[in-house]
């Protein structure tokens, strides 16, 4: 029988605050990125990479850190039903650094925080029975009130035949046995602990653990006999993590060596950042015990897995995809230093992109130098008639996904204000409006450091003005604006939406925007969208599309946009272009505005008539669009 989970993780969840400088003290620290945290929440995630149908019981605060591991986890494709929010406790953070190689200081904040109050209550029989396994971590062993919660899943798995596993996760100051500035420290024996931990081993088909953690489960810092004294306790499958020499797995008796385990082969790579290993190690392991594989190949999935967190920065968002996994299995290793591998970095990327955007209906109206040519057009008046803008958007949409807007920082940041988390996909202009060659508006600064301030849902828009007749002084003054800017987005964490008009400045034959394309592919661009204007042939749009498919499988999709042409023209357009699947929609503007705002401008339109004008003309074009797309 076909279950809705595969597997339900319970336990920690928190904010992990991560320092952004390498190398330096955590006292140094001058800022931080803010990933999702928590072993079983880590986990969650990394098996909903690889292709499990994963859901957290855990609490979270009613506060804006609880929102975003919940938000963060559905977006990463986590069920969420069986996280509680709780009103009275704070979400637990995390303060962490990368001092060197060796050295990994970090605080936890978790004072009476949510998820230590999570209680049998919050475990619910009919949503633990949805999944076909459970999984705990240790932590919430070390409380009675989180402890019945854990034993009160466990029990109901093993009652109706679901497998269940431990991550022993130990750390020391949480079952507290040192002080909040020992969060690094991994091994403090404890007989107490050792009791509680053998007290539940029974419950268990699978335990994971490192050998320090192995030896508080078993009692003694000698591994095997750690090993042997949890066996005399449990049947489980035992896999012991040996850090760079990969993992052993033992389903019988223990023998006399740890080589004499099964393994999977280790992968020699650059050791960067050891937080959050662990967790991708299980995240893999989970994967492969869950698909039926045998132990070698669930250990390879477990220690290619960590190799990924150990070169890069932060916990779960280094964690793979299983395309990202599988290229890389296929592959190899061909740069220890993971994280600079510009092949595998690229599959990271595209493959854990968030959203669902394979329809995409975008009001452009992130147009400048228009706007400011109008007659009694003012910055607040500009900013003002956005708004409007915004407000058909939101009149079409209603509420529905595939539904965006082209809204600029300059004169529209108002309105960009308002936009921030409706859940309409928004593009925001980098370039200064008509510039060629190409030069970005001042607020992106010399530095391109400005992008540090955008909110991650905006996706970085360029226009170039770009031919193949070029000259080449002309082209690699472009192309090197356009390279800067490419790397400056990925850096930020924000996605990348190129825009070539090629009409502009040389003829338009069926190899003219394709040439354009691979040019920038050649020089190392990966757009996540391609905005492109209309293509007359067939011809051309095929080898517009061959060109991205060739070089980058795993984009976005192009949007066609208007260049101010009739709603009749724009009719024609779209049937052409919704012939190709990569196609995903239009980005238009002019069409839908013009008129109003230059009436507008002057006070011949009121507010009310120019939101419904443009809205009905923008509901009309999305049904052509989406008629279009039918047909095709």
């Amino acid at each position: 029988m076909t279950k809705p989970l595969d597997v339900i993780t319970i336990g920690r969840s928190s904010v992990d605050l991560y320092g952004a400088q390498v190398g330096g003290r955590l006292e140094d620290m001058a800022s931080f990125n803010k990933y999702i945290g928590g072993s079983p929440t880590n986990m969650a995630a990394g098996t909903a990479r690889l292709g499990l149908k994963s859901a957290l019981i855990t609490r979270v605060g009613d506060e804006h850190m609880g929102r975003f591991i919940t938000e963060q986890l559905a977006r990463e494709g986590v069920d969420t039903r069986g996280i509680v929010t709780d009103p009275e406790r704070l979400t637990a953070l995390v303060i962490l650094g990368i001092r060197d190689q060796e050295q990994f200081p970090l605080i936890f904040y978790r004072d009476n925080c949510a998820d230590m109050a999570l209680c049998e209550d919050d475990i619910d029989e009919a949503f633990v029975t949805q999944a076909r396994s459970v999984v705990a971590t240790g932590t919430h062993l070390s409380h009675p009130r989180t402890e019945a919660a854990v034993l009160k899943a466990l029990n109901i798995a093993r009652a109706n035949g679901m497998q269940t596993a431990l991550d022993i996760d130990y750390r020391p100051n949480l079952w507290g046995l040192s002080g909040h500035g020992d969060g690094e420290n991994r091994f403090i024996a404890s007989d107490k602990v050792t009791a509680k931990l053998q007290s539940t081993l029974h419950l268990f088909d699978l335990i994971v653990g490192t050998e320090e953690e192995f030896h508080i489960a078993g009692g003694t810092t000698d591994t095997i006999q750690a090993l042997r004294n949890v066996r005399a306790v449990s049947g489980a499958t035992l896999v012991c993590k040996r850090g760079p020499m990969g993992a052993a797995a033992f389903e019988g008796e223990i023998p006399e060596s740890l080589d004499d385990g099964q393994t999977g082969p280790g992968f020699p790579i650059e050791v960067f950042n050891v937080l959050g290993a662990g967790d991708g190690f299980m995240s893999g392991l989970l994967k492969g015990w869950l698909d039926g594989e045998d132990w070698p190949t669930a250990l390879t999935y477990a220690n290619a897995c960590g190799a990924f967190a150990v070169s890069r920065h932060g916990c779960a968002p280094a964690y793979p995809s299983w395309t990202e996994l599988q290229f890389f299995l296929s592959r190899g290793v061909k740069e220890k230093a993971l994280r600079k591998d510009k092949a595998l970095e690229q599959i990271h990327w595209s493959t854990n992109r968030k959203g669902d955007w394979s329809t995409m209906r975008v009001f452009a109206f992130d147009h400048r130098m228009q706007l400011e040519d109008l007659d009694g057009a003012t910055d607040a008046k500009i900013d003002a008639f956005k708004s409007l803008c915004l407000d058909a958007t939101h009149k079409v949409a209603n509420g529905q996904p595939g539904y965006g807007i082209l809204c600029d920082g300059r004169l529209g940041q108002q309105t960009l204000f308002k936009a921030a988390g409706t859940g309409l996909w928004i593009g925001r202009p980098v370039e200064w409006p008509g510039s060629r060659p190409l030069t970005l508006e001042p607020q992106i600064g010399p530095d391109y450091g400005g992008l540090n301030e955008w909110p991650l849902e905006h996706v970085v828009k360029c226009l170039v003005f770009y031919h193949p007749d070029d000259s080449a002084e002309l082209k690699a003054e472009q192309e090197a604006t356009v390279t800067r800017l490419f790397h400056a987005c990925r850096r930020n964490n924000l996605e990348f939406l190129l825009e070539i008009v090629a009409s502009k400045n040389g003829d338009l034959t069926d190899t003219t925007t394709s040439d354009v394309i691979q040019r920038f592919y050649d020089i190392g661009i990966y757009p996540d969208w391609w905005k492109l204007e209309p293509l007359t042939t067939d011809t051309a749009w095929q080898n517009a599309c061959v060109a991205i498919e060739r070089n980058d499988m795993y984009t976005r999709g192009v949007v066609v946009l208007g260049l101010g042409g009739s709603i009749d023209s724009l009719s024609a357009s779209f049937e052409e272009a919704a012939k190709f699947p990569l196609v995903k929609g239009f980005a238009v503007g002019r069409t839908l505005f013009a008129d109003e705002a230059k009436q507008w401008m002057t006070g011949a339109l009121d507010d009310a008539t120019a939101v419904q004008r443009m809205q009905d003309k923008y509901a009309q074009l999305c049904k052509i669009w989406d008629d279009a797309r039918a047909k095709a």
